[in-house]
Parts: C-alpha cells; structure tokens; sequence
C-alpha cells in the first residue's frame, strides 16, 4: 500500500489513543444501529396505518416541535452540568421511549395520537442528548486529532444507518413491528455501559448557569461569527429543500413496488456512500479551505438528489438502480460536509460556549431534515413524490448560489493547521 493511498484512509488515531473517545463511540456503534431501525419502523408503521404521506408530515411535525423548543436551552444545560450524568439521563430516557413503542405495537393497531407522542418525548430527549455528546468529544481528544475523531463519529452513523435499516426492512418483513422496536430497547444496554465507564465531563471553571442569557450569548457568538453562520445556513437549505427520506415508504411501496426490503435499501444507500466515504476520510485533516470544501461537498448533495428525481420521473419504477446509486453518491457528499461544518464549529468555539453553539447545530441538522419531510411530504401530494424529489434538488442548487452570494465570509473560511498536539480539555 502506498503512502499515498494510506494517508487518503481513516485515521484511527482517537480510537487508539483516546480511552474515553473509544468508549463512548463503541457504545453508539451498537445503539446507532437500533436508532435507525425505529427511524425507519416508526414512519412504516404510521404510512402502512394510514396509507399517507400528509400522515408522515404530521409525525414529522410532532417530532419536530419538541426539537425546537429543547435544543437551544439543552445547549446551556450542557455547558452547566457533568455531560457524562445527563448523557446518562437522556439514554435511559430514550431508551424507556422505545420500549413504549414495543408496547403500542403489541396491541395491533395502536393510536396515531400514542405513537405521535411517544414520539415527540424522544425527540424532546434527543434535542438535550445530541449536544452533550457532541460538545463532549473536544475534551476528550486533543486538537490535532479532533477532525480525525469527527470523522470516525461519521462512520459510526453512517455504518449504523447501513445497518440499521437493512435490519430493520428484515424485521419488518419477518418478525414485523414489535420485533423491530426490540432490537432498538436491547442496543441501549451498550450505550449504557460505555458511559458507565468514562471519566465525569463537569463544567469548565467559568461556565455561565442555564438560562435565557446564557441561550442568547450563545446564539449571539454564533452569529457574529460567519463561518459558524453559514456552516448553518448551507445545511439548512440542503436538509430543508432536498431531503426525500420522508418519500422514501411512498416510493419503495408504490413507484418502485419493492416492498419493505426494498425500502431498508433506499434508507441504508445515502449510509453506503457516506460509509465508504468515511473510510477515505483521510485527506479532512489537512484541508484548509474548509468553507469552499463545505459548498463543493454540497453542491454534489443537490446535484446527485436531482438525478434521483430526474431518473424517477422519467422511468418509474425502472429507475430503482439509479436511485440507489444516487443516494449513495449525495451520502457520500453530505459526509465530507458534515465533518467539515463540524470542525468550523468545534475548533471555532471555546469549551464555555460549545454546549450552546453544538445545541444550534444540533437544531439545524436535526430540524432541517425534519423541516425538509414536511415539505417534501406535502409537495408529494400535491405533484407526486418523484416530482417532489426533482423540484427539491433544483431549488437546493438554486439555494446554494444565494448561499455564495450572502456569505463570502463563509465560503473563504480556511483553518490553521499548526494547532498543537494538546490535550483535549
């Protein structure tokens, strides 16, 4: 293998060096893979009760709501509490969600109003959960390997999200629901036990108490900041206008008419590419015209969601291959950005304050998605769903260019890549 080839390969670094890094990411390798099998279960269930795609934009919107009230104070929360105990918190309570679902499914045909709420209650838990564990993993690696850390969090995701609802079309098709949202309540006993066993995560000296104040100057640092900024707003034009995972029941069951199992393949394709992606995640650590690589990784996000619409519009139920290789080229796209804008963040943030600015993020790429079903799903019913799909990717490319236009501030980001080998607290 050349030298070459070896530094373009992941660099496994925070996984060898860094004990605490190594155990909360192996913990979520086995719960991120339970994770997706209820993203997936949970619309199935709610498109097969209902037979509409108004019904996933509704469940959408009660996850959603949650999202967006939570988010922003679990940030301050965050940066005033031991992240490790409300990590803690949060899984167990996450976990107590699932098995409601496992519960609900037992009785056949369950309430859309239950699996709406119990639906909202995980999504308020995950708006506190994902900015603890964001904003904890700079202090438990050091700098120079924080873009190789962000990376294999990456391919922690994504392997989940491959497995994940492959798994899941499996279940669905063989054991159905509840056996579905079992697998997902048994992967939180690891997640459990990893944050058992590393160090507390108390507050820095100088941490500011949760509050309304402290929620404003977190929003206030990263505004006035324009790479954080338009890091943010990019995603939310890419997550908002060409996100087609809410038509993906529609399109499996009645444009393809590949059924469940086809189903787990249209969800698992965006992880493949990002998964593959991530393997050759090397050459991250040593970009420095981050802004640029973010718009470029975009770019190809909107142009491959584009060809997927295209292709389906124009050959049905023919077009399943390219569908597949499409998802898993704008995958492979939307991981380069994701690493990308989490380093402009995490590097760009001093501890203090990187509960709350990881909170904005957490609400942007959690939100985004979420904001993009509701409008994918009502745009589908209004022209179809392969219709919806096309029209969400042009007006994405559209969106990038007002982006560039905006916000050169942002586009001509570069980062110092002479940071030190220091500890990561």
């Amino acid at each position: 293998m050349t030298s070459r080839f070896r530094r373009l390969l992941l660099d496994t670094a925070p996984l060898r060096l860094d004990r605490d890094y190594r155990w909360l990411w192996s913990g979520q390798v086995v719960n991120g893979i339970g994770t997706q099998i209820t993203r997936l279960a949970l619309p199935y269930q709610v498109y097969t009760l209902t037979g509409s795609t108004l019904a996933i934009a509704a469940l959408t919107a009660f996850q959603l709501v949650p999202l967006l009230v939570f988010a922003l104070g679990a940030g301050s929360l965050a940066d005033a509490v031991d992240r490790r105990r409300l990590l803690m918190a949060t899984q167990s309570g996450l976990a107590l969600c699932s098995l409601a679902l496992l519960l609900l499914s037992l009785t056949g045909d369950p309430p859309l109003a239950a699996l709406f709420a119990v639906a909202a209650v995980a999504a308020g838990l995950s708006a506190v959960d994902q900015p603890a564990r964001g904003s904890s993993i700079p202090r438990l690696v050091p700098p120079v390997r924080l873009p190789a850390a962000l990376a294999l969090n990456q391919l922690n995701f994504q392997a989940g999200s491959i497995v994940g609802p492959a798994i899941a079309g499996v279940l669905l098709a063989t054991v159905g629901l509840s056996g579905a949202y079992l697998v997902d309540v048994l992967t939180f006993v690891a997640s459990l036990a990893a944050l058992s066993v590393i160090r507390p995560l108390p507050p820095m000296a100088g941490a500011r108490r949760p509050g309304l104040a402290a929620i404003r100057e977190g929003l206030r640092f990263a505004r006035r900041r324009p790479p954080i900024f338009g890091s943010f707003v990019i995603d939310l034009v890419a997550m908002i206008f060409a996100m087609p995972t809410a038509l993906f029941p529609a399109l499996a069951l009645d444009v393809f008419r590949v059924g469940p199992t086809g189903l787990g393949l249209l969800a698992s394709a965006p992880a493949l590419g990002a998964f593959v992606a991530a393997l050759l995640s090397g050459w991250l650590s040593r970009v420095v015209r981050v802004g640029l690589g973010v718009v470029s990784s975009v770019l190809v996000w909107a142009a491959a969601i584009s060809a997927f619409g295209l292709a389906t519009v124009v050959l049905g139920a023919a077009a399943f291959p390219i569908a597949l290789a499409t998802l898993a080229v704008a995958g492979a796209a939307d991981m380069y950005s994701a690493v990308l804008r989490s380093t402009i963040m995490q590097l760009g943030t001093p501890d203090t304050l990187r509960g709350r600015v990881t909170s904005i993020h957490t609400l942007v790429v959690v939100s985004g998605p979420r904001v993009g079903d509701i409008q994918m799903s009502v745009v589908a019913a209004a022209v179809g769903p392969p219709l919806a799909v096309l029209a969400g990717g042009l007006a994405c490319l559209v969106g990038i260019g007002l982006v560039v236009r905006a916000l050169p501030g942002f586009v001509g980001h570069t980062l110092d890549r002479s940071t030190a080998d220091a500890p990561g607290a």
